[in-house]
């Protein structure tokens, strides 16, 4: 059988990603030009996976690339074993002058993490272990072009001292790096980068991932369906209509009804309306932890705003949401990345999620 067009599941190999042509353009040259750039976005936008197709185009360029992630970075030995695995990572003639950069300044690279596991009274103090690895990084982008992508850099907020110790060590060098910073809270990352108290304020220039345009989707999943001898026939706008932009939920869809027709046969109605049905039972569990996870007031906003009502109509009365509550919880809905503003209006992000809560809680 085919390979599915439509992945879905991780962030996407850079000659799949489609319909970001615009963005991954202007990051590009954002990064050749050294100006500091925040990517914003909500969880499963396709951040990473447009971040990986920049990262393969400045490679292609000449440039070495430095990928850090901090998902869940706890401490700051956590900090520089992440700044430590990212340096090791980076192969070939870079590689080779990354180390030896290092080694000038008595870092082995690739092993700083077991040092930092290593008896009390061995282990390398890790403000002072990050503030190397940070040498070691820069002094090699003296001499060699470098790009730094620093994906779900809102993490970093959650570690005393660790935006502050970053900034006082990039902050002298922007000029010889291209340097990206990604989060997936977007309100975490508005506040890391536009609030005077912040380390970063005013550091980067702010940059927000957009839902795909529903005439570029609809191309995308025809496209796919032809690539594989399948016609997309009405599931391609159902598909794209549905999503709303969501990009994962958007491949999600695709791929179900793509399962469910073969070569040589076209999308129907039915097509959509049964690969809705297998997606809404695949995502159903999950929706229901994700829903009972939040706190009352949040889980009445969720259905308000899910059924098209407003968090202080009568659909909101219903369900004894009083406005300062109904204004807390939302805020907090926001921060969470499960609500976004979109033509002054709050929108539910995941389109499957409001979808699972219209059916599970009718108003």
């Amino acid at each position: 059988m085919d390979l599915s067009p439509f992945p879905y599941q991780g962030p996407l190999e850079p000659e799949r990603v489609l319909g970001r042509d615009d963005l991954i353009a202007d990051l590009t040259e954002r990064v050749t030009e050294h100006r500091v750039t925040a990517l914003l976005g909500p969880r499963r936008y396709g951040k990473t996976s447009v971040l990986r197709r920049v990262a393969h185009d400045v490679i292609g360029g000449g440039a070495a690339v430095v990928w850090v992630d901090l998902y869940e970075v706890a401490s700051l030995a956590d900090l520089a074993a992440r700044l430590d695995d990212a340096l090791a990572r980076v192969g070939g003639r870079f590689g080779e002058t990354l180390a030896k950069v290092a080694a000038g300044l008595e870092i082995n690279l690739g092993v700083v993490r077991v040092e930092l596991r290593a008896p009390s009274r061995d282990r390398p103090d890790p403000v002072l272990t990050v503030h190397a690895l940070l040498d070691v990084l820069t002094r090699f982008a003296l001499t060699q072009p470098t790009v730094v992508f620093v994906d779900e850099f809102s993490g970093i907020a959650k570690v005393d001292g660790a935006a502050g110790l970053l900034r006082t060590a990039l902050q002298h060098h922007y000029q010889e790096l291209g340097l990206v910073f990604a989060g997936s809270e977007p309100s975490m990352m508005r506040m890391l980068f536009t609030e005077q108290a912040q380390p970063f304020y005013a550091q980067a220039d702010l940059v927000e991932i957009e839902p795909l345009g529903i005439d570029a989707l609809v191309e995308q999943v025809a496209d796919g369906f032809d690539w594989t001898g399948r016609i997309a026939g009405v599931v391609a706008r159902h598909v794209a209509r549905f999503s709303e932009g969501h990009p994962q939920r958007a491949m999600q869809l695709a791929d179900a009804a793509w399962r469910l027709v073969p070569p040589g046969d076209e999308g129907t109605d039915v097509t959509w309306a049964e690969a809705l049905d297998r997606v809404r039972a695949a995502t159903a569990d999950g929706n229901e932890r994700l829903y009972s996870a939040l706190k009352e007031k949040e889980r009445a906003v969720l259905r308000v705003l899910a059924s098209g009502g407003a968090v202080f109509g009568t659909r909101a009365a219903l369900l004894d949401l009083g406005g300062g509550a109904a204004q807390h919880a939302r805020h907090r809905l926001v921060e969470l990345g499960h609500l976004v503003v979109r033509d002054d209006e709050y929108r539910i992000v995941d389109p499957v999620f409001a979808d699972w809560i219209r059916h599970r809680f009718p108003i």
